[in-house]
């Protein structure tokens, strides 16, 4: 398995990253698969509020779960000015409320190295 970052612009963007994380934990197939991403603390302080979240994936189910509440979460009507970037090594997309229905079909097009054993780790 492979975690896929995920981070969120819009509004505030730690809110967001901890509701998106709250969203995603209530789906039982990702269910121990969301962390907060390790942020290193900036100069000056005592330690980092984690603003991105990782998601561990392969290329089976967690990988359509993950699609699917994604779609569902950025589908709310107060969700409309969020943006969520996915980033997996060298590869991103960014998903917003227009391009929701679209999430699956972008992940896996974004992440079809993870399907690939020749592409390096």
């Amino acid at each position: 398995m492979r975690g896929v970052w995920l981070s969120v612009t819009g509004g505030d963007p730690v809110e967001e990253a901890a509701e998106l994380a709250d969203w995603l934990r209530h789906e039982p197939e990702l269910r121990g698969l969301v962390a907060f991403a390790e942020a290193a603390p900036g100069p000056g302080e005592l330690g980092a509020v984690a603003d991105a979240l990782v998601v561990a994936v392969g290329s089976g189910g967690a990988l359509t779960v993950l699609g699917a509440a994604l779609r569902a979460y950025l589908s709310q009507p107060r969700k409309a000015d969020i943006r969520i970037e996915v980033r997996a090594g060298d590869r991103s997309v960014t998903v917003a409320a227009e391009r929701a229905a679209d999430v699956e079909a972008l992940l896996r097009e974004t992440l079809r190295h993870l399907d690939d054993p020749r592409q390096p780790e």
